[in-house]
């Protein structure tokens, strides 16, 4: 018998002032899995991101994190998921060591140094752990953000646009930390235009017209072009 799926979503709606943005959106993500999420600007995918995220409500139908509602118990899903939005959200006139003992401190963690020096080793940053972050790049500033996630150990993560704007060494870094992520049981979501990195990691492909999910099949063996072409014609009988 498979095991519950980390993630479930069912008949999923979200309006905004009377605009429906998601409509009967249904979407199941078991562990060891990575989905690909796939839409034009504006087909709901950052919307659909941010509920399982716990910080927008639903207007109609339920949202499940390993087993909990995401709408009705948001305390108890936001241990278990990590949120990679456009910006890292750090603190840029403290150091890297200095936003990690913030952030656990606000989350409530029991970390100490030797903790928050191997999390800095996991992605990379200890050389610059006394280093103000205003002098990280791009790529470093995003490391630092998911150093939090080495620390809280999320089974899911939720990664808008991954990839955009990080440099080549970065990118390296973060696909090889998704699939290590991905092959230690954790679910992964991965809201994105590009057909490169994302598409790789995705066990799935799942793409997001007409306000619900026009297509929802295994990566298997298709190529970039085969998954352009099943968007492009999704996305545009959509519009």
């Amino acid at each position: 018998m498979a095991a519950d799926p980390l993630i479930r979503v069912t008949g999923l709606r979200k309006a905004f002032a009377g605009h429906v943005v998601l409509a009967d959106v249904r979407l199941e993500v078991r562990a060891g899995e990575a989905v690909a999420l796939l839409g034009a600007n504006g087909a709901g995918k950052t919307t659909l991101l941010r509920i399982l995220a716990t910080l927008t409500r639903p207007s109609r139908g339920t949202a499940f994190v390993l087993g909990h509602d995401c709408a009705r118990a948001p305390e108890r899903v936001r241990p278990h998921i990590g949120l990679v939005a456009h910006g890292a959200y750090v603190y840029e006139d403290l150091t890297a060591l200095e936003n990690l003992r913030f952030w656990t401190a606000l989350s409530g963690l029991a970390a100490d140094g030797a903790v928050l020096a191997r999390a800095l080793a996991a992605v990379e940053l200890e050389r610059f752990a006394g280093e103000r972050v205003r002098t990280f790049s791009a790529g470093m500033k995003r490391r630092l953000s998911l150093a939090r996630f080495v620390l809280s150990r999320p089974r899911v993560l939720l990664l808008d646009e991954p990839f955009a704007g990080l440099d080549q060494r970065a990118k390296k870094w973060l696909e090889g930390y998704l699939e290590a992520f991905k092959a230690a049981g954790g679910a992964l979501v991965m809201a994105t235009h590009s057909f490169g990195r994302e598409l790789a990691l995705a066990d799935r492909i799942v793409i997001l017209a007409a306000r619900t999910i026009a297509l929802d099949t295994p990566r298997a063996s298709m190529g970039a072009e085969e998954i352009a072409r099943l968007y492009r014609l999704h996305t545009e009988d959509g519009a």
